[in-house]
Formats: structure tokens, sequence, C-alpha cells
């Protein structure tokens, strides 16, 4: 058979055909386990084949075969194979030193070498007394060959190695040395990860992230750990379907017991690490002071940001403040200015009516008796009062520079063109007068009441019906219309629609007629109620009819509001006053008016 030589790196192999036919170039690649030879050939920047390759792996196992030292086992012989549940099997194949890193092929030489040395064979060969039946010990090599060639059962035992230290170490034993004491510890616990690549402990340089990557790890540990080994029953040994259940349901609940209080103890241990970690107190105080920093930083940015806002604040007011006082600096000025101006107008203006009246008065008033002088006296202060400075130095021209006649036109004229304006001014305030009367009866005819004139009294007793029942009183039109009715002498009865009507076309009257009426319905009420001295020789009982009904008015117009009740009103004792004043009341929130009700 023809080898041919393997291909470089990066190069394919050319096959051939048969020479008698037409060649082909074909790409190959290795694949399975040739691949992992390529690959492993080109890492050691070898040549060699797969099957070398297997061989030398072979030969290497073997000869770590050969290297292998057995312990051996002192209490060997004085095992009982009945109570093999509780022996060494690594110790009794001389693998302690070992234990769980053992391969398969070094089990199987141990137990090669253990049986050839302990067979009871070659023991009755040598002369050495054998037990009957299974009562040897060379049992025990066997049951431990049993249970570490099988991998489940090899690795229940190794999950409750007797040899295995279960010990936590506590805070106050890892106070100055932490790395030194749980370094080890989180070590010989890694066995039990299902993961592999478990993290390291590291040391006191370690990043953050490192340790957060840590703790994460542990804190999250997937042990596969578990407890089969220390069954107390066996189901195989159970006689019915029953019973291997029964059996089957108490072993899982004490191995789920079990596996409880062992990833108690990993957490216990991960909970003291961390607590005892030296690095993560540095790293609190790290993040404190970077928070403290950042706080700070805020409060800072804050606080400038506040002193600018202020700076600007205050420069905006002093800004304010300096146009505002600058403002009013002006307005002074214009006033100040206006003033003076003013002034001098005044001065000019009462110079030229002092001579106006000199002048007047010059040529005896343009009169020869006493009347008309008189007369043209009034008339020229009706000038000085009535006319601008433009007119008064213009008359003043006039009359110094002229004639007696001609002056006398001239003020005539002009005490002529003063009267006629008088006489405009007096006629349109009447015809605003009788316009407003007008719309008062029009808004009162339009309310369905034109047939029922409202007389003076009427319009009295209107406004002092309104003023006794202000805003807020319950039902007050109807109870003004009611007062009016008691009150009225006219006899037209007044309804409450009527009420409002007037009292709203009142309100719309001219200024100067709406003062005259309640100028004459005062004057009416004070005569009315006006108070009046008693005589020395009036009684008791009238000084307290008097009284209260002044006490009673007082009430009503709600005058207790503003000022207190006047005590010297009621010339009676305390019991007699407070009697007075609660009858008042009574009366007034009654809606009784009038004396003659009061006195009742």
């Amino acid at each position: 058979m023809l080898l041919l030589p393997s291909a470089a790196d990066g190069q394919g192999t050319a096959i051939s055909r048969a020479l008698t036919s037409a060649s082909t170039l074909c790409q190959v690649e290795p694949v399975g386990r040739w691949f992992e030879a390529f690959v492993k050939r080109r890492n050691r920047n070898a040549s060699a084949s797969f099957q070398e390759l297997e061989d030398k792996k072979e030969l290497s196992e073997e000869s770590e075969d050969e290297e292998l030292q057995l312990e051996e086992f002192p209490m060997l012989k004085t095992l009982d194979p009945k109570d093999w549940k509780n022996q060494d099997h690594y110790a009794v194949l001389g693998l302690g030193h070992v234990r769980y890193k053992a391969t398969q092929r070094q089990i199987k030489a141990a137990h090669k070498a253990m049986v050839l040395k302990h067979h009871p064979d070659k023991r009755k060969a040598a002369g050495e007394p054998i037990k009957e039946g299974d009562n040897d010990y060379f049992t025990c090599i066997t049951k431990a060959y049993e249970m570490l060639s099988d991998p489940v059962k090899r690795r229940a035992f190794n999950s409750v190695d007797p040899t295995f230290d279960n010990s936590v170490p506590s805070k106050s034993e890892a106070k100055d040395n932490f790395f030194e004491v749980f370094s080890p510890v989180f070590e010989r616990n890694s066995r039990w990860s299902n993961k592999k690549n478990v993290p390291k402990l590291g040391d006191m340089n370690s990043s953050f992230e490192d340790v957060d990557a840590f703790y994460s790890f542990w804190y999250n540990f997937d042990s596969w750990r578990e407890f089969s080994y220390l069954d107390e029953e066996e189901k195989e040994k159970a006689e019915c379907r029953d019973e291997r259940r029964w059996i089957e349901k108490q072993n899982k609940a004490t191995r789920a017991q079990r596996k409880k209080e062992e990833m108690n103890r990993i957490r216990t241990l991960v909970d003291n690490a961390y607590s005892c970690d030296p690095r993560i107190k540095k790293f609190k105080e790290e993040e404190k002071a970077k928070k403290e920093a950042e706080k700070k930083a805020k409060a800072e940015a804050k606080r400038k940001e506040q002193e600018a806002k202020e700076k600007q604040r205050q420069a905006e007011l002093e800004a304010a403040r300096l146009a505002k006082e600058k403002e009013e600096e002006e307005v002074r000025q214009q006033a100040l200015l206006a003033k003076k101006e003013k002034d001098i107008q005044k001065k000019a203006i009462k110079k030229e009516r002092q001579k106006l009246r000199n002048s007047c008065k010059t040529w005896n008033h343009f009169s020869d008796s006493e009347a008309e002088r008189v007369k043209m006296m009034e008339e020229v202060e009706k000038l000085c009062d009535r006319l601008e400075l433009a007119s008064l130095q213009c008359l003043n021209e006039t009359l110094t520079s002229s004639t007696k006649e001609a002056g006398k036109a001239a003020l005539e004229k002009q005490i002529e063109e003063i009267n006629e304006q008088i006489r405009k001014e007096k006629e349109e305030a009447e015809a605003r007068m009788r316009q407003a009367s007008k719309n008062a009866e029009k808004s009162t005819g339009g309310g369905g009441n034109s047939s029922k004139n409202w007389s003076e009294d009427d319009l009295q007793l209107l406004i002092k019906a309104v003023n006794l029942f202000p805003a807020g009183t319950n039902s007050r039109w109807e109870v003004i219309a009611n007062y009016m009715n008691i009150h009225s002498s006219s006899g037209v009865k007044r309804t409450a629609k009527d009420v409002i009507s007037k009292a709203k076309s009142l309100q719309k009257l001219d200024p100067h007629q709406k003062d005259d009426i309640n100028r004459k319905a005062f004057d009416k009420f004070k005569k009315e109620h006006g108070v009046v001295p008693q005589a020395d020789n009036a009684t008791p009982s009238e000084r307290f009819e008097g009284a209260l009904q002044r006490v009673a008015y007082r009430v009503r117009t709600r005058a207790h509001r503003s000022q207190p009740l006047v005590w010297d009103l009621l010339p009676c004792g305390r019991r007699t006053r407070m009697q007075a004043v609660r009858a008042a009341i009574f009366f007034t929130r009654a809606g009784v008016m009038g004396s003659d009700r009061a006195r009742a």
C-alpha cells in the first residue's frame, strides 16, 4: 500500500485516478477524529498521523499506570464485609492519596494489583488461613471496585467522601487573614460545581468586576453533590412494590433534607466571606465616597446656579429700581414744570383779572348809577371766573388801547357771550334731567305698571325699604313690596315685579337726580325718626317706648354691625334693656315694621 505524505497547512491533497483516465483535482478536508488530529498537529507543528497520536496517548497512560504506586491499607484485613458502607473504598484499593482524582484506568490497575495480592487462592497457596464464604475481607476489595468502577455509584460515594472537610470558617477566624482562611475552603468546595471554570477568590488587587462575578457565582452555586449513598434502606431488598415505593419516598425526603443542609452550608460560607471580605468594604467606601462627591458636586452646582439666579434677580431688581427712580424723577420734573407753568399761568390770570378790574374801575364800570355799577361789577367778576388767559389778555388790550365807548362795547359783547354760554349749559342740564325722567318712566311703563304712578313719597319709601332690607334677605322684593303697601299713603298696591323694575330705573338715573332724591328721603327720615328730646314731665313708659323705637331702628338698619348699641338710649335697668333689645331684634327679623307694631 502506498502512503502519501500529509499536506502542509493551508494546502489541499490532490488525488489522481488511474493513468488511463483523465485526472481530477479535488479539495479534501479532514473531519471527525482526523480533524482533531489535524488540529493537534497544526498546534504542535508536527506532521504525525492520527494513529501515531493515539499510540502515544496509550503509551503515556500505560506509563502512568506503571508509575502509579498503591498505598497499603493497614486496616484492610480487619474490615467486616457486612459493614462495607462505612469503609473507605479508595483506601481499600490503595488509592487513598489520589481519591476522586483517580482515573478509571488507575482504579482498574489498582484492583488488578489487589486481586493478585489478596485473592483467597493466592493466600491459600501461601498457607494463610481463609474465612469461609463472604466473610473474607477480599469481599471488601470486590465491593470497593464495584462502587468505584460504576460512575453513578462512585459519584454517590464521592458526595459523602469521609475525608472531605465540611467546616465553614467563622467571621472571627478571618479577621486578619481573610484570603489565607477562605481561599482553600472555596477551592475544595469548587469540586461540587456542575459548572466548569470556577472563579478564584483572588487577592486584594482584584477588580470590582472579578469580585462581583465571584460572589454572583457562589450565591447561585449549582452543586451536583447528592446523598443517595447514605440511604438507610435499599429498595432492592423490598418484598413488594408498595414497600419499594415507601422506601423510595423515605429516601427521597432524607436526600432533600441533606441537600437543603448542604446548600445552607454553602450559603453560610459565602455570607461569612462576603461580610469579612476587605475588598467589599473598600468598594463600599469608594462607592460612598463617590456618591458623596457627586452629592457635593450637585449641591455645589445647585448653589452656583442659585447664586447666579440671585445675582441675575438682584441685577434685574436694581435695573428696575433705577428705571423706576428715573421714571419717577422724570414724572417729578414734569410735575414741577407743570406746576411752574400752572403757577405762572395763575399769576398771569390773576394779573389780567386785576388789570380787568382796574380798567373797569378806571372807567367807573361804564355807568353813572350805583345799581348799574353793581351789576357791571358782577358781570366783570363773572368774566374773571369764566374767561381764559388769552381772552382776558385780548380784552384788557382792547380796553387799554381804545376809547371808553369802544371798551364798553367790547366788554358788553364779551358779557353777552358768557351769559349765552351759561344759558346753554343750563338748558343742556335741564334737557338731560328731563330725558332721564322720561327714560325712567318708559322703563317703569315697560314692566306693565304705566297706570300706577310713583309719587315722590313712594320713591322715598322705596329707597328706605331697599336700605332696610339689604341683599341676602329672604324673599327680599316681596318683603319690600309688602312694606310699601303697608306704609304708603297713596293707596296703590305694589307687586314685587313693580318694585324691581322701579329700583332698576332708579339705578339708571342721572347722579344729580339720584342725589337729590336721596337727600329728600334722608331729610324726611330725619324728620320722622330723629331723636327728639323728651320733656322733663314725660313718664318712664313714654321714655321707654321712644328708646325702644330707636333701638329697633338701629337693629333694622343693621347699625349694630358697624357700631355698638348705645345703652344711653334706654334709661332703665340692665334686664329691661336686654328685653328691649331682644324685642327689637325679634320684631325686625319677623318683618314687623313701624312704631305701632314695635310697641306691640
